[in-house]
C-alpha cells in the first residue's frame, strides 16, 4: 500500500513536471511569436517609414525647384526692366551732356529750372534777389515798429553758385552716377535750398539799437566826470531783443525769396537787469597821475596833458551799499603844470576840419543847453587811436548839470524835455569829424528829419543807450573846438596836416518818401466845426549817403557811408465835438410879392483855420 502510494506521488511529480516543461515550452513559442510579431511590425513601420521619407524629399525638391524657377524669373524681369531703365538713362545722360538746359526735376527754392539754360534760370533768379535785397525787414513789438535795412547788414545770394548746382545736377560725375542723379530727380525731384549771406556784427549793432529803442529797454550802468566829481548812475532792468531768436527769424526771411509780402517779425524779447557796479573797474579806468603837455620835432608828436585823477575806493563801495538812482564821489584832482594850450600853436598848427549849423538864438533854454554840451567838448584832444564817446565826455542831462527843458522827440512826438537840444552839437560835430577823415565807432540818426541838417547827416544822442562816438585814425593828436554864438554853432578840429590831406564832400541820395498820418483828436473845448493844428506833419524818408574822397582836385573814391529810415511825424489836429447848428430855411415866397428893396446879403463866417505852428527844434529822444 505504501508503495503503490509512493508510485501515485512520483506520477504526480512527474505529470507537474511535464505540465510545467509544457508550459516553459508554450511561454517560450508564445514568446517567440510575439516577437516575430513585434520585428514584422518593426519592418512594416520602416517600410512605411523609408517610403515617406523619400516621398518628402521629393516634395521638398519639387518645392525648390518651384521656387529657384520663380526666383530666377524674378530675376529675370528686375535685370531687364533695369537694363531698360540703365539703357534709357544712359542715352537720356549722354542727350543731357550734349545739352546746356538744366535737367527735368530742378528747382531752387521752389522755383522751376527745368529745361533753362544758365543765364535764362540766373536771369529767372536775379529779379527776385535783387527785389529782396531791397525790402526791408520789418520787427515790432506791441505798438513799436522798426526795421532792418537788408542792404545795411549787406545780405547777399550766391546766385553764380545756385546756378550752377542746378545746372551740374546729372553732370558731376561719372556716366553711372549721373544717371542715378537723373532718374533720382526724374522721380522725386531736387530742390535747392537758398542760403542768404550777411555781416553778422553789422547785424548785431541794428538789434541792439532797435533794442535800445524798445518801450522798457534796460539801461547798464554807466558814470561821467563832472568838475571834480565821479557821477555813477545806476542801471535800470528792463527788456531786450532775444538776438538768437531774432537772428533766426531774419535767416527764414532772406532765405524765402519767393515770399513778397511784407510781414513784420514778432520780435521775442528777454528780462535783463543790468550788471552790478563795479566800483574797482571804474576805478581803473578813472586813476590817473598827472602829466604835463609837451611835444618833440623829430619826430613831431604831441603828448597832451593829463589831469591826475583819484577817489578813495574803500568810501565809495560803503556809498554804493545805499539804495540809490545816482551817486556823487568826490575826486582828488591834480593839475598838470603845462597844458596843450601852453604850448603854442606849434601843437595844433592846421585846421583839419570846420563846420556850422544855425539855431534860434531867442530860445534862452534850448540855447542855454547847447553851451553846456559845447563847453564840455571845448579843448577836448584826442591822441592817436583815442576814441571819443559823446556822452561820457558831455555827461547825463540833469538839471544839476544846469540842462534846462526844452523840445526833444519822445514817443513819436515832439515834447519838452531834458536837455533838449544837444544833438544839434553831436551832429554837428558829426559833420566836422566826416571832413576830417576820422572814423566812425558808432552813431545813429534821429526819428525824424531834423531841421538843422538835412536827412543822412545827423547823428542822434541818448545817454545811457545811444552814443556818438569817433576814433582818430590820424598820426597825430587832434583838438575840439567847440561854441555856441549868435545863433551859429561851430564846432572846429585842429591838428596836423599829413602828407596826404584829402577833400571831403557828402552826398544824400532819397530813395524813398513816406508819407505822414494824420490823427484826429476830439475837443469839447472848442467851437463848433473848429479844428486846430497842434503838430505838423512831416513826410519819413530812407537816404543814402555817400562820402566822396578828391586828391589834388581829382576823385579817389566814393563810397556809401550809412542808409538811414526817418520815421513820417504824425500830423496832429484836434477838433470840436459841438455840432454845428443848421441853416435857417428861407421863408417861402407869397403868390404876389409886393415889391421891395432886397436885403443886403449876409456876410458870411469865416472857416475855421489851423493855427500856424512853429517849427519844432528836434533834439536828442531822451
Amino acid at each position: 500500500m505504501q508503495e503503490q502510494d509512493e508510485n501515485s506521488k512520483e506520477i504526480i511529480e512527474d505529470n507537474f513536471e511535464a505540465t510545467k516543461k509544457i508550459e516553459v515550452i508554450e511561454k517560450e513559442d508564445t514568446s517567440k511569436d510575439v516577437e516575430k510579431e513585434t520585428e514584422k511590425e518593426a519592418e512594416v513601420e520602416k517600410e512605411k517609414d523609408s517610403k515617406s521619407t523619400v516621398e518628402l524629399q521629393e516634395e521638398e525638391y519639387n518645392k525648390k525647384k518651384k521656387k529657384k524657377k520663380k526666383i530666377i524669373k524674378i530675376v529675370i524681369i528686375i535685370s531687364i526692366i533695369l537694363l531698360i531703365l540703365l539703357i534709357f538713362s544712359m542715352i537720356f545722360a549722354i542727350i543731357n551732356l550734349n545739352s546746356d538746359k538744366i535737367i527735368s526735376g530742378v528747382s531752387i527754392n521752389g522755383i522751376e529750372m527745368s529745361g533753362l539754360s544758365k543765364e535764362e534760370a540766373k536771369g529767372k533768379l536775379e529779379t527776385l534777389l535783387v527785389e529782396k535785397k531791397k525790402k526791408q525787414i520789418l520787427l515790432k513789438y506791441n505798438d513799436f515798429e522798426t526795421e532792418i535795412n537788408p542792404e545795411l547788414i549787406e545780405v547777399n545770394y550766391d546766385l553764380d553758385g545756385l546756378v550752377e548746382k542746378a545746372y551740374n545736377t546729372g553732370r558731376d560725375s561719372n556716366i553711372f552716377v549721373n544717371n542715378y542723379s537723373i532718374l533720382f530727380t526724374l522721380i522725386g525731384k531736387k530742390d535747392i535750398k537758398v542760403e542768404a549771406t550777411f555781416n553778422q556784427e553789422q547785424l548785431e549793432k541794428a538789434l541792439q539799437d532797435s533794442s535800445s529803442k524798445l518801450p522798457g529797454a534796460i539801461k547798464e550802468s554807466s558814470y561821467y566826470i563832472e568838475e571834480d566829481n565821479l557821477i555813477i548812475t545806476k542801471g535800470t532792468p528792463g527788456i531786450s531783443i532775444d538776438m538768437e531768436d531774432t537772428t533766426n527769424k531774419i535767416k527764414e526771411i532772406l532765405n524765402d525769396i519767393t515770399n513778397t509780402n511784407n510781414d513784420y517779425i514778432e520780435l521775442k524779447v528777454v528780462d535783463k537787469t543790468p550788471k552790478p557796479i563795479d566800483i574797482d573797474a571804474i576805478y581803473k579806468e578813472v586813476h590817473t597821475e598827472a602829466k604835463d603837455a609837451y611835444y618833440v620835432k623829430d619826430p613831431f608828436q604831441i603828448f597832451p596833458e593829463v589831469n591826475g585823477i583819484d577817489f578813495n575806493v574803500e568810501e565809495a563801495k560803503e556809498l554804493l551799499k545805499e539804495d540809490k538812482n545816482e551817486y556823487t564821489i568826490k575826486l582828488t584832482i591834480t593839475a598838470p603844470k603845462v597844458t596843450v594850450n601852453e604850448i603854442g600853436t606849434e601843437a595844433f598848427p592846421d585846421r583839419l576840419a570846420h563846420f556850422t549849423t544855425i539855431y534860434d538864438a531867442g530860445n534862452v533854454n534850448r540855447t542855454t543847453n547847447l553851451r553846456l554840451a559845447c563847453q564840455k567838448i571845448n579843448g577836448k584832444v584826442l591822441m592817436p587811436d583815442e576814441v571819443f564817446s559823446y556822452n561820457k565826455v558831455v555827461g547825463e542831462r540833469t538839471i544839476a548839470a544846469g540842462y534846462k527843458e526844452a523840445k526833444i522827440y519822445s514817443a513819436g512826438q515832439v515834447v519838452d524835455g531834458l536837455g533838449g537840444g544837444i544833438c544839434q552839437i553831436s551832429s554837428t560835430l558829426y559833420n566836422a569829424v566826416l571832413r576830417a577823415n576820422l572814423q566812425i565807432v558808432e552813431r545813429r540818426n534821429h526819428q525824424f528829419v531834423t531841421s538843422y541838417l538835412p536827412a543822412g547827416r545827423d547823428a542822434t544822442v541818448v545817454y545811457g543807450s545811444t552814443d556818438f562816438q569817433f576814433k582818430n585814425t590820424r598820426k597825430y593828436p587832434i583838438r575840439l573846438v567847440a561854441n555856441v554864438q549868435n545863433g551859429i554853432a561851430t564846432v572846429d578840429i585842429f591838428g596836423i596836416k599829413e602828407d596826404e590831406e584829402y577833400s571831403i564832400e557828402l552826398e544824400t541820395r532819397t530813395v524813398a518818401t513816406l508819407p505822414f498820418s494824420t490823427q484826429y483828436i476830439d475837443d469839447a473845448s472848442l467851437e463848433a466845426g473848429q479844428e486846430v493844428v497842434t503838430q505838423k506833419g512831416a513826410n519819413g524818408l530812407q537816404t543814402e549817403t555817400y562820402i566822396i574822397k578828391s586828391l589834388n582836385g581829382s576823385v579817389v573814391s566814393k563810397s556809401l557811408l550809412t542808409k538811414d529810415t526817418y520815421t513820417p511825424m504824425q500830423k496832429i489836429v484836434k477838433r470840436s465835438t459841438k455840432t454845428a447848428e443848421p441853416a435857417p430855411q428861407p421863408a417861402p415866397e407869397p403868390s404876389n410879392p409886393a415889391p421891395v428893396d432886397p436885403a443886403p446879403a449876409p456876410t458870411p463866417e469865416p472857416e475855421p483855420t489851423s493855427t500856424p505852428q512853429p517849427d519844432p527844434q528836434p533834439s536828442e529822444g531822451n
